[in-house]
């Protein structure tokens, strides 16, 4: 209560004026008070009955304020209460003695109010401060958690944005595969079926030629006989490259025939021993799988060739109910760590690599490779049924 009191006094006495007036006005009253009073105090303790006047002054009107009140007050009671009565001269010296504590008395409470006071005034410029401060730190938080409402629901955006791109790049990427595959099968064809039966043509006719080389030169039979050998191996070049860009056998019989055809093929060509290892009830699975394992045995080894300087290898594949699980081994100098580990993040690999991880990605596959000096593995693992579903779905 004090408190708001003081807040509305003080909100009052703005002005100097004000404060110096109501300063008069109560010291007046005191000193009037201090008339009616005489009789029963008489000059008993004379300067108590105007103290309270110095106290209200003091506290509320300020330092010049309350110094007038302290004089008038002593000037007032000196000459109307105090005897020689209607004089200001102080005789003997209790009186004297009587002023000097009169005004210690009146500093001290001075002083003490006006510390009071500053120290009040400071605390409510602090407290004006700090509520300033703290609305502005409510406006700056309020801010903040807007800023980054806005900014968690730009990245939740691009992050769906991200999703997006990357389900359109992988079925991109698919897409890609599925038509690489299709071209191969397509130039595949085209070679066994055309440039192939040319080239037989072109056998047969240098075979015509070379019974009737006895009516030739021997320098022209001897060319017609080198020409007949560049035919047969050209012919041969051409299966093996049709055979190595889509075989026949897959389409036709299945996977199992197929890797086994390629198996020796390879075998023959890099002078690279492989042993490979097939379930006996593996059976036919979809198309566009059978097509990835070949694919990813296909780089593997062509891997194993190139890299490893391995003279063995070993493919190896274990069919469960739900899952299928594929094996290729070397025996090479094995993989440098530093790549391994961009393999393992996958981080920046070759093509094939990628092209396994996104052939085995359509089916929910994973890939693994383990590799130390003197081995090195790469394990594909497929989901069948899931697998089988896709592709009862896509047919």
């Amino acid at each position: 209560m004090l408190a708001r009191m003081n807040s509305r006094i003080q909100r009052w006495l703005e002005s100097k004026p004000q404060r110096y007036a109501l300063a008069l006005a109560v010291t007046a009253f005191f000193l009037v008070l201090r008339g009616v009073l005489d009789p029963v105090i008489g000059s008993y303790v004379p300067y108590l009955a105007v103290l309270p006047a110095i106290v209200f002054s003091a506290w509320f009107c300020g330092l010049g304020p309350s110094i007038l009140s302290m004089l008038l007050a002593f000037l007032g009671e000196q000459y109307w209460f105090i005897p020689p009565f209607h004089t200001l001269r102080i005789s003997g010296t209790p009186d004297r003695a009587g002023a000097i504590v009169y005004f210690l008395v009146s500093l001290t409470i001075i002083i003490f109010a006006e510390t009071t006071r500053r120290i009040t005034a400071k605390l409510a410029t602090t407290t004006d401060k700090l509520r300033e401060t703290g609305e502005e730190l409510g406006r700056s938080h309020a801010e903040l958690e807007q800023r980054v409402s806005e900014r968690t629901s730009q990245l939740q955006q691009t992050n769906v944005e991200l999703r997006t791109q990357t389900d359109v790049v992988r079925q991109l990427s698919s897409r890609l595969l599925q038509m690489q595959d299709e071209e191969r099968r397509r130039i595949a064809r085209e070679l066994h079926d055309s440039v192939g039966q040319i080239v037989a043509a072109l056998g047969m006719n240098l075979s015509a030629v070379q019974r009737e080389s006895d009516h030739l030169s021997p320098d022209a039979a001897a060319d017609v006989a080198e020409s007949a050998n560049l035919v047969s191996e050209l012919s041969r070049q051409i299966r093996t490259i049709s055979h190595l860009l889509h075989p026949p056998l897959l389409d036709e019989v299945g996977l199992v025939s197929a890797l086994q055809h390629y198996v020796e093929g390879f075998a023959e060509r890099s002078k690279i021993q492989v042993s490979l290892d097939l379930p006996t009830d593996l059976g036919r699975l979809p198309p566009e799988m059978e097509t990835a394992i070949f694919r990813i045995v296909q780089e593997c080894l062509t891997n194993v060739h190139r890299h490893s300087g391995s003279t063995s290898a070993a493919v190896r594949i274990a069919k469960t109910a739900n899952q299928l699980r594929l094996e290729v081994q070397d025996a090479g100098k094995g993989i440098p760590s530093e790549k391994q580990s961009e393999i393992a993040c996958h981080g920046k690999t070759g093509v094939g690599m990628s092209g396994m991880r996104e052939r085995l990605r359509q089916f929910g596959g994973q890939l693994e490779v383990t590799s130390v000096p003197g081995q090195t593995v790469v394990a594909a693992t497929l989901p069948v049924r899931q697998a089988q579903g896709k592709s009862a779905i896509s047919a």
